[in-house]
């Protein structure tokens, strides 16, 4: 006799499916209406082999009710089996805690999109009247010294992306979800990114509000700029974080990789982890291409996801191969010049203003790339040690007739 308790749970229907999940960690799983069930039958203190008999008079469906309890326990979502903890109840701790709800409660107030909307309207309107507002990329050659405008744009970035990560927070932690700034990478790109997957189990409104708060902060102060610039006349500073929003707000538009309008387009499709299907489609793809058997892995997605992705695979073969081309013509050969250039003016012991200028590009471009790198084996480290400890063990010689030991760890993440 087996009985299950698990951790407070929120449930919200998503079409023919239930999002179940903890807004604390940010662990979702969706759920057929059986599954959703099983969960309440298991909650009224009935045991496993209960709930199965239960759920078979109910519905008809005979479910696997202890396979069941396994996967939810796997995912985080299951406290104590016969009143004994199940793992550690490990809770990430939220970005700036001090953040209640009830502080930035206003952040969901529905004038606010309506005063967003008037400002991005204004700025269009400046930028019509006056087109000279519209800053080119000469906005930012403001110094004959490269290292002033080095030092200030990292600056004006930083402040930006703070502004715009904490737009994604605060709409968040409004709606009930912690929410965590971090670094990421998105290909070749750093980026700082607010993990809000506990924002699947709130309202499509809610949800929506919060993948484009950061876009809707970088418009604003976009307009903001331009509106100043039309009244007031040309301005270098409001040109610069103007030419810097305008930069930002149109990598938002490359949804091959995991933009807030990436997140827009996965909602609106009804996708449950769009880019993740698409590369393990591709894979298929591959492998088949290779001559090699392999399963769809589609197979399981309704047909309307099915479609989705199979058009979304080839919008991210597509943009990956030219972000890679971009960066292996371009991005490359740029940081690498500059670095040999750098180090070229260090070594000739030049005039002091040469040797900082030299200096500071020097820790810029290695300080971004040892960030890249950071944030990279932070994310995909543990799969590639696992990856390698496989194919250690692939290559250690076993003694004849006794088999492999096998050991399996993981951890979910969304």
């Amino acid at each position: 006799m087996t009985t299950v308790r698990f951790h407070s749970l929120a449930v919200r229907r998503d079409r023919e499916e239930w999002i179940v999940g903890r807004a604390q960690t940010g662990v979702c799983v969706a759920l057929p209406y059986e599954g959703v069930r099983a969960i309440e039958i298991l909650e009224t203190g009935a045991t496993v082999e209960e709930t199965s008999d239960l759920l078979r008079r109910e519905t008809g469906v005979t479910l696997d009710v202890a396979g069941f309890v396994g996967e939810m326990a796997g995912a985080g979502l299951v406290a104590a089996v016969d009143d004994r903890p199940v793992g550690r109840d490990e809770v990430p701790r939220p970005s700036l805690p001090w953040l209640t709800p009830r502080l930035v409660r206003w952040t969901l107030s529905p004038v606010l999109p309506w005063v967003a909307g008037a400002l991005v309207l204004a700025g269009a309107v400046a930028a019509a009247v006056r087109p000279g507002v519209v800053p080119g990329w000469h906005a930012l050659m403001w110094s004959p010294h490269g290292t002033p405008v080095l030092a200030a744009e990292v600056v004006l970035v930083a402040a930006l992306v703070a502004l715009h990560e904490l737009a994604h927070l605060c709409t968040a932690r409004a709606s009930g979800v912690p929410g965590r700034i971090r670094l990421g990478t998105r290909l070749q790109f750093l980026a700082a990114q607010t993990d809000v997957s506990g924002i699947w189990l709130a309202g499509r409104r809610a949800r929506l509000t919060v993948y484009l708060a950061g876009i809707a902060v970088d418009a604003a102060v976009l307009a903001l700029c331009l509106v100043a610039m039309a009244v007031l006349g040309p301005d270098v500073p409001l040109s610069i974080v103007a030419l810097t929003e305008m930069t930002g707000l149109a990598l938002q538009f490359l949804v091959f990789m995991r933009t807030d309008l990436y997140f827009v387009l996965q909602d609106l499709s009804g996708c449950r982890d769009l880019y993740a299907d698409a590369g393990a489609h591709l894979r298929h793809l591959a492998r088949r291409l290779a001559g090699r058997p392999s399963e769809d892995p589609l197979r399981l997605l309704r047909p309307r996801e099915r479609r989705f992705v199979r058009i979304y695979s080839g919008v991210v073969l597509a943009g990956t191969a030219a972000c890679l081309a971009v960066f292996l013509l371009v991005s490359l050969p740029f940081t690498l010049t500059m670095v040999f250039r750098a180090l070229g003016a260090l070594a000739r012991h030049a005039t002091p203003v040469d040797t900082a200028d030299a200096a500071a590009t020097l820790a810029v471009l290695l300080g971004y790339q040892g960030a890249w790198a950071y944030a990279w084996a932070r994310r995909h480290g543990p799969r590639l040690r696992g990856l390698a400890a496989r194919a250690g063990a692939r290559l250690t010689p076993r003694p004849p007739g006794r088999p492999a030991g096998r050991g399996r760890t993981g951890r979910t993440a969304a």
